[in-house]
């Protein structure tokens, strides 16, 4: 009989996380818990002393990184507004500074600058809440200047080896762009314009700040690796290409100035290396470690130490340290050391064919101790809606096995990593054929013989959550629980509401969600909220109060119109928490109301 583990184990905070090495090697960083928030503790690898820098209190911290061997720069925001602020913090916890508190403003770091210990460089939107200029910060004094003002139309900056700003990609209705200049004192030029369908994506200068490493789908449906010719704007030499996904991930050795790998995601993680001594570390690791998806996530400045992980899809994973001169590693901190393994549910990819013959990849969970058969499902259609589901561990996921409930996911139509046509074959899609890949699925588990017909229910947060209250509106009798956790409920008012920062991006949502007026019979149809009729299926509804993505009116006006129905919903608002919960209180809340709603719709 398999053990019904605690809901508190599998979501509360971490024990340790984000492990890093500062530049030199000489510290030790991680992220745990104090005062139930994530705070940042370092380690004197010389002395041995530990000490708490931070001190969090009301939510934990987002991230943080080494900006030189003595300095950390943090990340925060406020009741999950995703109004990001940057502090900074010595490694003894000295000299604590808030560089950025202003209201309504979000803040993010472009370039640490490491061979610039004093400064960095960072993104704000406080002249204009839709555009990001760039600022030089002192992170010693917390003196700030502008370096760069955005025109209006650029998205994402990039800088050089040297930490000049020279790139920047652009978004001017449904077309991109890269612009370029040689120095930054040259005039911006624009070497490139796309479709936003296809083109090419920085990811790297090369080593001699002449050119760039970049992945592209121009002409082809699989995003590749390539050579960039800044002159021309034109691919040249073919890096890397994988057939069946897209390749968009690069590694390199600031170091040694190479590039030293790639890697992409079919049912599991695979990499593809450049560099003998980059494999040679992944061969290490995967040797002592084979069960498991293994990568470094810090290196020191000279190469001669780092840290990796090693997780699976049945442990949130464990931290070692490696010498890579002596090739010793040793054990740092398990992640979740309260739960075992060997307890936790294997997951598995699977593949089933969409009623008009697209192949849909997904993941399915199975409980362990029984017999997979007639059993009550939980559907898990994930967010984004261009994202995609990945082998590895997913507490929720293991959760809800746990409880006895084989769990399905799919990467439907849209999910990013399966190329152009994949990709496109989404657009306009919600509630209509993206939908139908969803419930295509529910028809494969029922055929399987794992589901039990009359018990299936589903859940998703976001777009899943929106696909959630799509499926009890379009197939009522298909689904006998639904959880809606911070989704959209009705296209309008959804688009009418993006944050300001998005809306660069408006004419593209309008070419692949919809638009409002063109599209107005469409959005009627496929706006749950304005087809309550429909629904018959019970419902906990779940929301962030601050939730700047998809606001609260969302989730109100869902209830709202069921209740006036006297259709049975539960609804929960977290007043400090945003576009899903961050808070370890909030999400003991959260699941403990899944569990019960769950045990008495499902069994």
């Amino acid at each position: 009989m398999t053990r019904i583990i605690p809901m508190e184990d599998f979501f509360r905070n971490p024990e340790k996380s984000s492990v890093e090495l500062s530049p030199g090697g000489n510290y030790l960083s991680w992220m745990e818990p104090w005062k139930n928030r994530m705070n940042v503790v370092v380690k004197n690898m010389v002395t041995g002393e530990i000490k708490r820098v931070t001190a969090a209190t009301e939510r934990s911290i987002y991230y943080y990184i080494w900006a030189n061997d003595d300095r950390i720069i943090y990340i925060m925001d406020k009741g999950g507004d995703e109004n990001t602020r940057l502090y900074g913090v010595n490694f003894d916890g000295s000299n604590q500074i808030e560089f950025t508190p202003y209201e309504n403003v979000k803040c993010d770091i472009v370039d640490e600058l490491r061979d610039d210990p004093d400064h960095i460089l960072f993104q704000m939107n406080k002249r204009n809440p839709e555009i990001f200029d760039i600022f030089r910060l002192n992170i010693n004094t917390g003196e700030m200047t502008q370096i760069a003002e955005n025109p209006g139309n650029i998205n994402s900056w990039m800088t050089d080896h040297d930490g000049k700003l020279r790139l920047a990609t652009t978004i001017d209705g449904v077309n991109t762009g890269i612009l370029y200049r040689k120095t930054e004192e040259s005039e911006w030029k624009e070497i490139a314009s796309y479709d936003f369908k296809e083109g090419a994506s920085p990811l790297l200068f090369t080593f001699d700040n002449n050119s760039l490493f970049v992945t592209s789908n121009v002409g082809r449906d699989k995003n590749a690796l390539f050579e960039y010719d800044l002159e021309t704007g034109k691919e040249g030499k073919l890096l890397f290409e994988h057939p069946e996904v897209d390749v968009n991930f690069l590694m390199h050795s600031k170091k040694r100035k190479v590039i030293t790998g790639a890697y992409y995601v079919t049912d599991k993680r695979h990499f593809h290396f450049f560099d003998e001594f980059r494999k040679k570390i992944q061969d290490f690791m995967d040797l002592n470690f084979p069960e498991y998806e293994n990568g470094v996530t810090s290196f020191d400045k000279y190469e001669k130490k780092c840290v990796f992980y090693s997780g699976s899809d049945r442990t949130y994973g464990t931290y070692y340290y490696l010498d890579v001169e002596k090739w010793e590693y040793e054990k740092l901190f398990d992640l979740a050391p309260w739960l075992n393994e060997n307890e936790l549910a294997e997951v598995k990819p699977i593949k089933y064919n969409s009623r008009d013959g697209l192949t849909i990849n997904g993941y399915l969970t199975l409980p362990k101790g029984k017999e997979h058969k007639n059993l009550p499902v939980v559907i898990n259609p994930h967010g984004g809606p261009w994202h995609r589901d990945q082998w590895g561990f997913n507490p929720e996921i293991q959760f809800l096995v746990n409880r006895g409930y084989p769990v399905l996911q799919m990467n439907f139509r849209g999910s990013t990593g399966y190329g152009k046509k994949f990709w496109e074959a989404s657009f306009k899609q919600w509630g209509m054929k993206m939908q139908e890949d969803i419930t295509d699925s529910v028809n494969w588990i029922i055929e399987e013989g794992i589901a039990d017909p009359k018990k299936i229910a589903i859940y998703g947060g976001s777009y899943g959550g929106y696909a959630t209250l799509m499926g009890i509106v379009k197939d009522p009798d298909l689904y006998a629980a639904a959880i809606d956790y911070v989704g959209v409920s009705n296209m309008f008012t959804f688009l009418e509401t993006i944050p300001p920062y998005w809306e660069q991006a408006r004419k593209m949502f309008y070419e692949m969600v919809g638009d409002p007026v063109k599209d107005a019979e469409q959005f009627k149809i496929t706006s749950p909220a304005l087809n309550s009729e429909k629904i018959k299926t019970p419902l906990l509804v779940v929301q962030g109060a601050n939730d700047p993505r998809v606001k609260k009116n969302e989730s109100d006006q869902m209830v709202e119109a069921l209740r006036k129905r006297g259709v049975e919903v539960e609804y929960m608002i977290k007043d400090n928490e945003g576009h899903g919960f961050y808070n370890e209180e909030n999400r003991f809340d959260f699941y403990r109301a899944m569990e019960k709603f769950l045990k008495k719709y499902l069994g």
